[in-house]
């Protein structure tokens, strides 16, 4: 025991002097030898080692600590606290993002991806069915071949479908169903409506006079609409470079459109017309109406023109593409023409051979009516084209040769 007491009072020294070796440097470190340092620390290390650590562990052996009560008792309430957070804490949502990053994400939606959305809360179908939102898809998609005569026709359709409905389930049958539209929309037939989404809109229908329901109703064909079409009949020869009604019904499944012109002409119906040869009605002008022109004293020679011209009076105007030319007692020169002038104007349609009778004819500024007979034909009211973008479209049609 002696010795253990002289060997642990050694080793306090020992630290003491290690601990204050930044104050008194080697001075005070040299209280002992170098070598009574080094034995005492080899011989302390191996005592803990072998004799102490061996006593302790076979007279006291190490036992598993328990938890105190008071720790199991927090780390339960915490436990709750967390499970009370997540079932107070709501998940996040998309309608939690800000408007206009809203507006940016719907924007970006094709309009089966918003008829899918629409079905998943009530809270998203007001937002995917809003005018405010569509309204972009059908300019973008239909603003070139609408006019306001397919905007009248969608009218007349809303109020035949509202008429025809019965009162007292009006809203049930006067609403178009996203049920109904996913079976009847080829490019929607990817996309099935999930049980709890049918039962929310079955509830909730689409407005028939929205302007969702107007896309839909063109995108599936349902509803027909007046337009106009380049070249009818696929480009005969009789037809190149004009531009008829007709009333046209969209299919999805090719991109096209089938037309149905007048009864009163050969051949009533067109399959397979494409975009590029359909134009919204640059009048409001009913085809078998005379036009009422209003730039006749503005045509001067080189102007660009439509024409009304019909084969006789049973059959519908349709608009012909033609230039004003100059009168045959002039020249030609820039410098001293008075084609514009005079009170008769001198048109040109080009696309015909120099001999034919098509090829020219005279209208009068002052008093102009239909003229013409039942041989030529008869020519009606006239448009001056300003826009170049309607001049392009007509010079892309010009055919490859000249029309005989």
């Amino acid at each position: 025991m002696l010795f253990l007491l002289i060997s642990c009072f050694s080793f306090i020294l020992l630290s003491k002097s290690l601990s204050s070796k930044h104050q008194h440097h080697h001075r005070e470190r040299r209280l002992f030898p170098p070598w009574y340092e080094a034995f005492t620390t080899t011989f302390m290390t191996s005592w803990f080692q072998k004799g102490t650590l061996q006593i302790f562990t076979s007279t006291m052996p190490l036992k598993k600590l328990k938890p105190k009560a008071k720790n199991l008792v927090w780390s339960s309430s915490t436990e709750n606290q967390k499970e009370d957070h997540n079932k107070t804490t709501p998940s996040p949502s998309l309608l939690d993002l800000p408007e206009l990053v809203l507006d940016c994400i719907f924007d970006r939606l094709q309009p089966a991806e918003l008829c899918a959305m629409s079905g998943v809360c009530s809270s998203l179908r007001e937002r995917c069915v809003s005018d405010y939102i569509w309204a972009k898809r059908m300019k973008g998609k239909w603003g070139k071949v609408i006019g306001d005569a397919a905007y009248r026709e969608w009218q007349w359709y809303i109020a035949l479908q509202n008429r025809s409905n019965l009162l007292n389930n009006q809203r049930n049958q006067s609403n178009l169903s996203f049920e109904s539209v996913a079976k009847i929309w080829p490019f929607l037939s990817w996309f099935n409506i999930k049980p709890r989404a049918q039962k929310e809109l079955k509830n909730g229908g689409l407005a028939v006079d929205s302007i969702m329901a107007w896309y839909l109703a063109l995108e599936t064909g349902r509803f027909s609409f007046p337009a106009q079409v380049y070249n009818r009949e696929n480009g005969h020869a009789g037809f190149l470079l004009s531009c008829y009604d007709a009333k046209l019904s969209y299919d999805s499944k090719t991109d096209t459109f089938q037309a149905r012109y007048s009864p009163h002409v050969r051949q009533t119906t067109e399959q397979n017309i494409s975009w590029d040869r359909l134009r919204a009605p640059p009048v409001d002008t009913c085809s078998y109406d005379l036009h009422i022109s209003n730039s006749l004293f503005d045509l001067k020679p080189g102007d660009h023109i439509e024409i009304q011209w019909r084969r006789n009076r049973e059959f519908p105007y349709g608009w012909w593409y033609g230039v004003v030319g100059h009168m045959e007692s002039c020249n030609g020169n820039e410098y001293h023409c008075r084609c514009q002038d005079t009170d008769t104007v001198m048109l040109e349609f080009k696309q015909y051979p120099s001999s034919s009778r098509w090829r020219k004819t005279m209208i009068n500024r002052e008093n102009h009516r239909e003229v013409g007979n039942e041989g030529d034909g008869f020519y009606g009211g006239i448009r001056k084209l300003y826009n170049q973008q309607e001049i392009s479209m007509w010079q892309s049609l010009w055919p490859n040769q000249v029309i005989e």
